[in-house]
C-alpha cells in the first residue's frame, strides 16, 4: 500500500525532533544528497535575484574626438533636434536616459561607444 504525501507528513509531525533528525540523515544517505546544500543553493539564488539590477541610468561621460557622430547618435536615440542634441553632448558628463532596461541600456551604450563616446551605466 502506498502512502500519500499528506499521510507521510502527518506521521512525521508525530515524531520527536531527534527522530526527525535521524530520518533526515537516513534520507540524505539513501539518496546521496545533502539537504543543507539544497537550502544554501536556494538562498544564493534569492541573493542573486535581489542583487541583479533591472533599471539603468545611461551617463554620457565624454564625447571623444568625433563630436558630430556622437551628436547624430544622441539625436536618433532620444529623438531630439540638432540644437538640443548638440547642447546635450556639450554638457558632458550628463545623464541621457533614466530607468532603462538592461538590454536597452547595453544597446544604447554600444551605439554611443561606436560613435566615439565614453558611456557608463549606473
Amino acid at each position: 500500500m502506498s502512502l500519500s504525501k499528506e499521510e507521510i507528513l502527518d506521521e512525521i509531525s508525530r515524531m520527536s525532533i531527534l527522530d526527525i533528525n535521524d530520518l533526515i540523515l537516513m534520507i540524505e544517505k539513501k539518496f546521496s544528497i545533502s539537504l543543507s546544500n539544497i537550502s544554501t543553493l536556494k538562498e544564493n539564488d534569492k541573493e542573486e535575484k535581489i542583487l541583479e539590477k533591472n533599471d539603468f541610468n545611461i551617463i554620457l561621460k565624454s564625447i571623444g574626438t568625433n563630436k558630430i557622430s556622437v551628436i547624430k547618435s544622441i539625436r536618433s536615440i532620444l529623438n531630439l533636434g540638432l540644437k538640443e542634441s548638440k547642447d546635450l553632448v556639450e554638457s558632458v558628463p550628463v545623464k541621457i536616459k533614466e530607468k532603462v532596461s538592461k538590454i536597452d541600456a547595453e544597446n544604447i551604450k554600444k551605439i554611443l561607444e561606436e560613435s566615439g563616446a565614453n558611456v557608463d551605466l549606473e
